[in-house]
């Protein structure tokens, strides 16, 4: 059986401070058996996504930390930003990685948000996969009304917490609430425009997110809304499914961004969100200029991306990993607004173990190595290896004729 690993993705609202980022997110590494793989802040959102990963109960332990060292440094009464948000640890998602099931992950879930209920005196809801009622499963149902509304909401019989206080009292003043969730893995990607307009940003949202926009009669900004026979409101759904979107605008940056939630990337890839975002935006007479990935990304994502360029460019595919990812980060303008790493991006990377094998080693340090009295290697890894060198000729040759004619 695979050993059980869960990731944890909270996301805390302080994303200018970088002494308190970095004093919540080291509580982590207190945690025996649990890696923090990434640290992502953002000014204008004021809001960071903390990643780390490990074994359920560790990481459970580790969240519980952090979300009390949250509360104790960031006060949401003082709060301003871009992003969505009703909590010091504003979200806390957990997700399945390997050994275990998204429904076991639920249940880790709910141990960890009734332990900060009982504990730390924080109010929550359980989203996704962890809620308890169908109409909490939606965060965006959870978090409606943001920090400003959650003294009427929490004393709301219909919105009564999950866990923790039904009370705006001055703890949760200054805490907030948070939302858990078991779910699977979210991309959460933002698409560049060469404007500053909200407006238009949103506009662009609405075109391609599954919710679309709500249908009114004439003027599709300002006019009335159009009512079911339940008096709730006719949506015109968006063109991609498993996506959520929002236009913002990023001062740090000087431009207005879509920003996705990319919720299955079996359905809805990114390279395709990006795609028809800039498909959406032409038809406004604006220019996407890049993108950028908040938090991390699994390989195959990145792979698929690569792939999917080079087949537009009428590429083979036959070439390495590294050129595959290069692709994706240039094609999709990764590095627009700062340099990408896949190193410090890609999951796999940071997760793999970094011993060094003999696949791992240069040309030169492969031939000292044979050279040397180690039995590690000896003929067969000789014959592998210029057996390997036969077929990258026979893939070069392939690769240069592919798109010649009469081939």
């Amino acid at each position: 059986m695979n050993k059980q690993l869960i990731e944890c993705v909270p996301n805390i609202s302080e994303g200018r401070d970088t002494v308190k980022i970095n004093t919540i997110a080291s509580v982590v590494e207190t945690v025996e058996g649990v890696k923090l793989l990434d640290v992502d802040p953002g000014k204008a959102t004021n809001r960071t996504v903390i990643t780390f990963v490990g074994e359920p109960e560790n990481v459970i332990e580790a969240a519980f930390k952090l979300i009390k060292k949250a509360a104790e440094l960031i006060d949401m009464s003082k709060h301003t930003g871009a992003h969505p948000r009703f909590g010091a640890t504003d979200v806390c998602p957990l997700v399945p990685i390997s050994g275990i099931t998204l429904e076991e992950t639920a249940v880790f879930a709910h141990k960890l948000g009734e332990r900060i209920g009982k504990e730390l005196g924080i109010p929550g809801y359980f989203y996704e996969k962890a809620a308890k009622e169908a109409k909490r499963k939606n965060l965006a149902n959870c978090r409606s009304g943001e920090y400003e509304g959650l003294k009427e909401k929490l004393v709301n019989p219909e919105w009564k917490p999950d866990f923790g206080p039904a009370e705006f009292n001055s703890n949760v003043s200054k805490s907030g609430c948070t939302a858990i969730s078991a779910r699977d893995f979210l991309i959460a990607y933002n698409i560049n425009l060469n404007t500053t307009s909200t407006r238009r940003a949103n506009a662009i949202a609405f075109d391609i997110r599954e919710a679309g926009r709500i249908k009114r009669e004439g003027n599709p900004s300002t006019g009335k809304k159009v009512l079911d026979s339940n008096g709730e409101p006719v949506r015109i759904p968006g063109k991609l499914k498993a996506v959520k979107g929002i236009g913002w605008y990023i001062e740090e940056y000087g431009i207005a961004q879509i920003s996705y939630n990319l919720t299955n990337i079996s359905i809805t890839s990114m390279h395709v969100a990006f795609d028809e975002t800039v498909k959406a935006a032409t038809k406004r007479g604006l220019r996407v200029t890049g993108s950028e990935l908040i938090g991390l990304i699994p390989l195959k994502a990145m792979l698929d991306a690569g792939d999917y360029f080079l087949r537009k460019q009428q590429r083979s595919l036959g070439v390495s990993e590294d050129e595959k990812i290069k692709i994706a980060v240039k094609s999709l303008g990764l590095d627009d607004l700062k340099p990408f790493n896949p190193n410090e991006k890609i999951i796999e990377y940071l997760l793999k173990d970094n011993t060094k094998k003999l696949v791992d080693l240069t040309v030169t340090d492969f031939a000292e190595e044979t050279a040397g009295e180690s039995m590690a290697q000896g003929g067969g890894s000789i014959a592998a290896y210029v057996g390997t060198l036969g077929v990258s000729l026979g893939t070069m040759v392939a690769n240069l004729s592919a798109h010649k004619a009469g081939w």
